[in-house]
């Protein structure tokens, strides 16, 4: 019964591992930046791609510090005016977004 447990818990890791490594190739490698209420600085690391987010606080001063390029957005559900940035690019300071998507098509 021990040796049962065992390999079914070695299958549930090795499942486990292969997820992760699916899931990782769907990112975007590095992080995001930027600042939300009192200028706390918040991150995201290795976000999935092509995935809008839509911030619940104030967020603005937006910094691409991931491999491809981004789109932040005026409003909520990655719609209005969008401002794309660069890998390596930050938008102006005082620029508030409400939604951000990465590696737009």
């Amino acid at each position: 019964m021990r040796a049962l447990r065992t390999a079914v818990a070695a299958a549930g890791g090795l499942l486990l591992a292969v997820s992760l490594l699916s899931s990782s190739a769907d990112a975007v490698g590095g992080y995001f930046q930027w600042r939300g209420p009192k200028g706390r600085l918040y991150s995201l690391e290795n976000p999935p791609e092509n995935k809008c987010y839509s911030m619940q606080q104030e967020a603005r001063a937006a910094r691409n510090f991931t491999e491809k390029p981004i789109a932040i957005y005026q409003q909520k559900g990655c719609k209005g005016e969008a401002h794309r940035l660069e890998p390596k690019q930050s938008a102006p300071e005082g620029q508030h977004f409400q939604s951000v998507i990465f590696n737009p098509r």
